[in-house]
């Protein structure tokens, strides 16, 4: 087995939790703030099919939209200095989440079921998996998701913030995780 030897400084940080939680908006801060590149996984794949998402499931299918989206976390998950913001449904794959998990410092930004279904209208246009969902199967997908989001570096509960505050939360976190690894 290879040996990741990335300094933690260095090291990419990824962000992970259920659809809708605010990881690219997130992501995109901390990136900003720490003068990294922002990769959305999702976007990439977008810009290579040249759609969106919904159209990406609808006319190719989900299983070859799994397999670029495991492609492209596994390329940049294993370069330095990056700030990557994974589709909810990414880390299901057991490849994906032990690549992210090895190469990088994963952030899990959870939320709770109540909060989630208060953004629901705003993203159920949008998300392939939502699609001809009942209110109960999108619960259940939560719960079921939530279990493998358990497996991080570190977690935020979102409930009770706006995204500014996570993202100086999270920094403020991985100056500390610096100081003590330096």
């Amino acid at each position: 087995m290879q040996v990741d030897r990335t300094s933690v400084k260095e090291k990419s940080l990824v962000f992970i939790g259920f659809m809708g939680v605010g990881k690219t908006t997130v992501a995109q801060i901390v990136a900003k703030k720490l003068y990294r590149d922002f990769i959305d996984i999702d976007a990439e794949i977008e810009k290579e099919f040249d759609m969106p998402t919904t159209d990406i499931f609808k006319l190719i299918g989900e299983t070859k939209f799994r397999e670029k989206e495991k492609e492209y976390v596994l390329h940049y998950s294993q370069q330095p200095l990056k700030v990557i913001s994974l589709g909810g449904g990414a880390f299901m794959q057991d490849e994906i989440r032990e690549a992210c998990l090895e190469h990088s410092i994963v952030f899990y930004l959870d939320i709770s079921w109540d909060s989630w279904k208060e953004r629901l209208h705003m993203l159920v246009d949008s998300r392939p998996v939502l699609q001809n969902k009942s209110m109960e199967d999108i619960e259940e997908l939560f719960h079921e998701r939530k279990k493998t989001y358990e497996e991080h570096n570190s977690a935020f509960i979102t409930d009770d913030f706006d995204a500014e505050e996570v993202a100086d939360y999270i920094i403020d976190s991985i100056k500390l995780a610096w100081e003590i690894y330096d």
